[in-house]
């Protein structure tokens, strides 16, 4: 089982990166607040140079994410889950924590209220956190044996039919063992990240990040019986377009590769991990409950 949260872990950053969604309503001003906040703290404020060239913020050095995987000792990202998903897998291999401030609608992932942003810092820098680590799943596209494709994802690889086509049939295996052949408009593989996400709302079960698991969900499948199911996160998963209908393979649902018959997509758990921070007291079921509006409060007796 993975590592989920520890209390109050030291903490001393010397370096922070910025990244902010961009074009965002509002986001220049709470940018340069927060630069200034941290400016204040004696911390050197570096920011992702597409992010300071949309807002025209001068004054602070500019770094691409590599740059920042190789400077920076934590990274605050203002934005939503998908500004996360994009800037997690780019630093994924440079174990940077990420700190997610919420400038979305939903906010799985950047759990930090835009309105609380400099008093959550505040504690968090004086040690009021915690950790948290979650799993990505790294994929490759094989045609005729030769890889064609690969990429890392934080909530998912969904293998899908195309927008002028009818179902596609895919056949998947598990560690070398046959598993099914489906047809449906496509499969869902997620990590327990990514089971609040489109897993979700094709019916799937919802993972806690701690579980060490891959849930794949069917999208819409011709049998009924074709149900979600999770398998071990040290599993091989493969699957092949046996069906000759357009295709593709989406990657958090922000990059994707077209597909062809024939075409096997092999993934597995990376060997990267993404390290989030939280501020102290934070609860995975409490997203749940005001990300999902399941609108349960405690009783006095906290029951």
């Amino acid at each position: 089982m993975l590592p989920i949260k520890s209390p109050i872990v030291p903490f001393a950053p010397k370096t922070i990166a910025i990244i902010g969604k961009h074009f965002a309503t509002g986001i220049a001003q709470a940018l340069s607040d927060l630069a200034d906040f941290l400016g204040s703290c004696g911390l050197v404020v570096v920011f992702e140079t597409e992010t300071a060239e949309n807002i025209a913020l001068t004054g602070y050095e500019r770094m691409t994410p590599e740059q920042i995987g190789q400077h920076a000792d934590a990274v605050v990202v203002v934005g939503g889950d998908g500004t996360m998903l994009g800037i997690a897998r780019q630093l994924a291999p440079y174990n940077v924590p990420l700190i997610g401030i919420n400038q979305g609608r939903v906010g799985f992932m950047t759990d930090i209220s835009l309105d609380r942003m400099i008093p959550t810092l505040t504690e968090m820098l004086n040690g009021k956190m915690e950790t948290e680590s979650r799993a990505l799943l790294e994929a490759t596209v094989l045609r005729a044996g030769e890889k064609i494709f690969c990429a890392l994802a934080l909530n998912d690889v969904v293998v899908s039919r195309g927008a002028r086509s009818g179902m596609v049939e895919l056949k998947v295996h598990v560690d070398g063992r046959f598993m099914y052949n489906q047809r449906s408009d496509g499969l869902i593989v997620a990590t327990p990240t990514g089971s609040t996400a489109y897993a979700l709302s094709s019916g799937g079960p919802i993972l806690h990040p701690g579980l060490s698991g891959i849930v794949l969900v069917p999208i819409a499948p011709h049998a009924l019986s074709n149900r979600p199911i999770a398998v071990c996160d040290s599993s091989e998963i493969v699957i092949e377009v046996v069906s000759d209908r357009d295709a593709s393979a989406n990657f958090d649902m922000q990059s994707l590769t077209s597909l062809v018959y024939g075409d096997r997509i092999t993934i597995a758990r990376s060997r990267h991990t993404i390290t989030f921070l939280h501020p102290e007291g934070w609860s995975y079921y409490d997203t749940l409950r005001k990300k999902l509006h399941w609108n349960e409060y405690p009783t006095p007796e906290g029951r």
